[in-house]
């Protein structure tokens, strides 16, 4: 596990300023990037401005970030913990060692009653720092999907055209983004005993959820071997960008079917795939929710297919009268 992959010295900026470059944000930047070119490659070969597509993959961007967010701190079961950090920080337990506590950037005291660590001082901002981690994919999705719709209806650009680009490369960039995941020590599975499995560094998610469950005896022992859920994710993203890149886009029936297919596709691979994850993630009949966002969206995604493909089944009727 690498939760920085480097540093930059900005001290030229300010005295001691070091800026991290996080695993996780590293990996997403470069598949938005290798996306956005991707992007405009298609706009230029299909005609269209490739400008606006560098525009409205920022634009994505943002809302996506702002959108994983928000779903994470309404759904992944930190609500409570965000407002605390506001409220009353002695509410908040950190399950860290008393010298890690100490040692945290974020001022933080030792409480020798319980033993473990609380925020010293409130913050009401601490919701809103993604960069300390804590995006949710679907949150993401569905803010950028929005976002999406809006700036293509405002640049009159093919809506359902730039769809099915945004489904074959969306899966590009959330390849990358789950190496990070892995990187970074986010999104772990459960405990498997095999040579496919991995273990994470003492003090890392999969240690302190483990230490949690009583199935280690501190958290900064290494964790069990564990399901590599972030490299099943990646695989299974570089699968379908490439099914959908290389088979589908060339045979699709209408527009909006690559995009359709990508959702449906990614949607079912993320449902099975949660039952091999560890991570708190927030749920609600046995299910997480990211497979209750999944199941809604395999509904909206059969039913755009179907409202599509009669549509087009009815154009070129009319055009054979």
């Amino acid at each position: 596990m690498h939760g920085q992959l480097f540093q930059f010295d900005l001290g030229f900026i300010r005295d001691g300023w070091i800026a991290p470059g996080p695993s996780y944000f590293v990996l997403m930047l470069v598949g938005f990037l290798l996306a956005t070119v991707m992007g405009t490659l298609w706009a230029r070969r299909v005609g269209q401005n490739p400008d606006v597509i560098v525009d409205l993959g920022l634009a994505m961007v943002l809302a996506g970030i702002a959108g994983g967010r928000l779903l994470h701190v309404f759904a992944d079961e930190h609500f409570m913990e965000y407002v605390h950090r506001c409220t009353n920080p002695g509410l908040v337990d950190w399950n860290i060692t008393r010298r890690e506590c100490l040692a945290l950037e974020t001022p933080a005291v030792w409480d020798f009653a319980k033993n473990v660590c609380h925020p010293k001082e409130a913050d009401c901002l601490a919701w809103a720092k993604f960069y300390n981690g804590g995006l949710t994919y679907y949150g993401g999705f569905i803010a950028a999907s929005v976002t999406a719709w809006y700036l293509l209806k405002t640049d009159r650009f093919p809506f359902w055209k730039a769809a099915d680009m945004a489904g074959m490369v969306v899966p590009v960039g959330l390849g990358f983004g789950r190496l990070g995941c892995l990187l970074a020590g986010c999104c772990f599975g459960k405990p498997w005993q095999s040579s496919w499995a991995v273990r994470f560094p003492g003090n890392s998610p999969a240690s302190e959820a483990q230490h949690l469950a009583k199935l280690l005896p501190t958290a900064q022992s290494e964790s069990l071997p564990v399901h590599p859920t972030e490299l099943y994710e990646s695989a299974a993203s570089f699968a379908i960008a490439a099914f959908l890149i290389l088979y589908l886009h060339g045979r699709k029936r209408y527009d909006g079917q690559v995009f359709v297919a990508f959702v449906v596709a990614y949607a079912a691979v993320r449902f099975l795939l949660e039952f091999a994850r560890a991570d708190d993630r927030g749920g609600f009949l046995g299910l997480s929710t990211s497979q209750l966002v999944g199941v809604a969206l395999i509904g909206a995604g059969v039913w755009v297919h179907q409202k599509l493909s009669a549509r087009t089944s009815a154009a070129l009727a009319a055009g054979a009268a």
